[in-house]
């Protein structure tokens, strides 16, 4: 166990996201970030188990025609998702998504999230993502839509801007609060690098300064150090963490160890991260079917896997797997192949 420094800890207090009529308390502004494919309920309540304290939905279309498709149906919330319940829209038509805002809403929805940093090239050839940060005009009405449609707080996640000539997060942020929005997310890179290069915090520091609502910083996020370095240099109110949460969900139970001062939970054992890969699994089966559960379990394994003491072919095998049942054997053969390395090579004793 780590001990942070106790002149650190405790740097995020809770916040209260006003709406037009409802407000909404997040108790621990660390959140999951809103990841097509990836944050679906079976992960979302595992981090939210783990310590985050806000846990957002994947994103959904605004288009109507594809509010009843199956990807539309699995992502909606349900009463039971963990509170506050979120969800991402995504969409360039206001009118669209002010219908999806109130649909999302009436499913139970607390707080409606707007997608304005996906980078995706699918998503900005029908521009919308991060392609509208370059079209302010565009945000404006499309922030005025969903404000209007609900009475519970909207937020939003964006980038720095279209490029690097072009940072215009700051424009963007007076925009959201003008309109009413009640937190913005900054992604510290522009559309143009995607996921690539460092992330950059300055003109995440500059919204921070010139904005009274929250902000959360985002990017390049996956560690202790890491997290107390991005409030230092943006001066944020909240953390968001994405991709450093693949296959490392306790991520978010160190992380917030650290900050409320108390003592860091180690790296899981190999066998603790198979007790993390069992638990998602069993509900990715349960949310998805069996059928899709094993495709979806494949993606998540990948992550895992690399975290385990596993050859390479190993992890390999696992993916050539077409049921539950051979998944969940496969899973029991390597937890014995690890109580054998154990047995054959026991921890030495503590000598003090």
């Amino acid at each position: 166990m780590t001990t942070p420094d106790p002149t650190t800890g405790a740097r995020l207090a809770p916040l209260v996201l006003v709406g037009r009529d409802e407000r909404v308390r997040v108790e621990f502004p660390l959140a999951l970030a809103p990841m097509a494919g990836i944050s679906d309920r079976p992960f979302r309540q595992l981090c939210r188990d783990q310590g985050a304290g806000l846990v957002i939905n994947e994103m959904l279309s605004s288009k109507p025609e594809l509010s009843g498709s199956r990807k539309s149906e699995q992502r909606r919330l349900r009463p039971d998702d963990p509170e506050p319940r979120a969800v991402q829209l995504l969409g360039n038509e206001p009118g669209d998504l002010a219908q999806a805002a109130r649909r999302a809403y009436a499913d139970g929805a607390q707080i409606i999230d707007l997608n304005f940093g996906c980078p995706a090239k699918k998503v900005c050839r029908r521009a919308a993502g991060s392609a509208l940060m370059a079209e302010p005009d565009t945000i404006a009405r499309l922030l005025d839509a969903a404000v209007n449609a609900v009475p519970c707080p909207v937020t939003l996640k964006m980038r720095t801007g279209p490029d690097d000539g072009h940072r215009n997060a700051p424009q963007i942020a007076a925009l959201a609060e003008n309109a009413g929005i009640a937190m913005v997310s900054i992604h510290g890179r522009t559309r143009a690098q995607k996921y690539t290069g460092e992330a950059e915090y300055d003109t995440i520091a500059q919204v921070v300064a010139e904005r009274g609502i929250p902000v959360l910083a985002n990017g390049d996020i996956d560690s202790i150090d890491g997290a107390f370095d991005a409030l230092a240099a943006t001066g944020a109110q909240g953390l968001m963490i994405g991709r450093a949460a693949f296959g490392r969900p306790w991520l978010f139970a160190q992380l917030r160890a650290a900050f409320e001062n108390r003592p860091v939970p180690a790296e899981p054992s190999a066998f603790e991260i198979l007790g993390f890969v069992r638990t998602q699994f069993e509900n990715i089966y349960s949310h998805y079917g069996n059928m899709m559960g094993v495709r979806i379990a494949r993606k998540h394994w990948g992550w895992y896997s690399s975290r385990l003491p596993i050859e390479e072919g190993m992890r390999k095998a696992f993916n050539r797997l077409e049921t539950v049942e051979s998944q969940r054997r496969w899973l029991d053969r390597r937890e014995a192949d690890l109580k054998s390395v154990s047995r054959e090579h026991p921890e030495p004793a503590d000598s003090h």
